[in-house]
């Protein structure tokens, strides 16, 4: 038990980092593209709406860990530990998505 967790720890983990730096790359880059909207709609509350955005994207990121934890303890540990990748890869696709909408969203009609 202490292994499978320790595993998924290491691996989600680390790839935390590259999740946030994707979306923080795309929001950014919604932002940069828009520049003379975000101007107009720059305030404390569209910094507080973006910090509890990134609270809400790490949270959700945390939704791997019981499917990581439940395949490790089954018979596809083996087999899993070699395509987790692709879960990661779609929600990584799914929460870019997301956030490319959101920052559009944020910027409301001047995007």
């Amino acid at each position: 038990m202490r292994d499978v967790i320790g595993d998924a720890i290491r691996y989600w983990e680390r790839h935390r980092i590259v999740y946030n730096l994707v979306l923080l790359v795309v929001v950014a880059a919604i932002f940069g593209a828009n520049a003379n909207a975000f101007d107009r709609v720059v305030s404390l509350d569209l910094f507080l709406q973006l910090f509890l955005l990134a609270v809400m994207a790490n949270v959700a990121y945390c939704a791997a860990y019981p499917v990581d934890f439940t395949v490790q303890w089954s018979t596809l540990r083996t087999p899993w530990l070699r395509v987790r990748w692709i879960v990661f890869a779609i929600g990584l696709g799914f929460a870019a998505t997301l956030a490319q909408f959101i920052a559009r969203g944020l910027l409301g009609e001047h995007a």
